[in-house]
């Protein structure tokens, strides 16, 4: 199953202060990611593991190693 369309996204937790990123999760195979300021602008694509763990991160409020 492909699409042509992203359906993008923004947390709950935004709140519209302008300086957000959405997320597409109906790409098979990748996590899109863009400025919510810039829709027509580039997205990044992020494996689902390295997005799962990019986010885990943030919410343990820990660092992740360089």
């Amino acid at each position: 199953m492909t699409t042509n369309s992203p359906r993008w996204f923004k947390s709950s937790y935004s709140s519209n202060g302008g300086n957000c990123v959405e997320v597409a999760a109906n790409v098979p195979g990748a996590v899109p990611v863009r400025d919510s300021k810039d829709p027509h602008g580039p997205a990044l694509a992020f494996s689902a593991l390295a997005w799962q763990a990019f986010v885990g991160q943030v919410k343990s409020g820990s660092r992740p190693a360089l």
